[in-house]
């Protein structure tokens, strides 16, 4: 039985990797770095930091810390500026959210940083909907590595002992995931899967290993969870 869903958060939550791809292609153009569709698509489920290094790498260039650090805040800027008067959350997914939080324990688990995290969930009215976080932080494997969703379990039965109630077994999590290598870490962590197609094909997430796919979470309800994962 599903106790807690755990949720990635761009391309889930936020409808905006063609947003990001957009500001990371400006930043970068600047940088003299060529960015295509391609070349972002290939880094999903990376952190900044690695998806930034990976664009130098690709073009056969260094890069400091330092530098890094300023073409993530710099794309960090224009994506806020990009979704200020046009939030890509729908309302569907909201109305989802808030029932499911009556049901379960809701979890955050992505390599975006706590910050841009943060900033959409207010936005949205959805800051008070989470129990636990997980987010890009120094020694931290990315997707598709289980790493994420490993720690995120660790956290609800940290909450979970001090409560007096019994550890949740990875197998009583759902994990809603729109891209292949998030399918394949909560995979690898042995939880169940849910994919969402706003970012990839329902091919490719099925392919990763998404037990069911679906086009939207607009139309979901907690009676659904139950009757396809229970």
């Amino acid at each position: 039985m599903i106790h807690a869903i755990l949720f990635d958060f761009n391309g889930v939550i936020i409808d905006d990797e063609r947003i990001h791809l957009k500001a990371y292609r400006e930043v970068l153009n600047g940088e003299g770095i060529d960015f295509s569709d391609n070349d972002y698509f290939a880094c999903l489920g990376m952190d900044d930091v690695a998806f930034v290094r990976a664009a130098y790498a690709r073009a056969d260039k260094t890069v400091t810390d330092e530098k890094t650090r300023e073409v993530i805040d710099r794309e960090h800027l224009l994506h806020r500026q990009l979704i200020s008067e046009d939030l890509p959350v729908s309302a569907g997914l909201v109305t989802f959210v808030k029932a499911a939080a009556r049901c379960y324990a809701l979890g955050l688990v992505s390599m975006a940083e706590r910050s841009e995290i943060e900033h959409v969930l207010k936005l949205a009215s959805l800051d008070k909907s989470f129990s636990v976080f997980v987010s890009a932080e120094p020694g931290l494997k990315h997707k598709p590595a289980p790493d994420s969703y490993q720690r995120a379990l660790e956290l609800l039965n940290e909450a979970r002992r001090a409560n007096r109630k019994l550890p949740l077994l990875a197998s009583e999590c759902l994990v809603i995931e729109d891209a292949p290598p998030g399918v394949l870490a909560a995979r690898a962590a042995g939880m169940h899967t849910l994919g969402v197609t706003n970012t990839v094909p329902a091919e490719a997430l099925r392919a990763a290993g998404a037990e069911v796919v679906t086009p939207n979470l607009a139309d979901w309800n907690t009676d659904a969870v139950h009757h396809l994962f229970d």
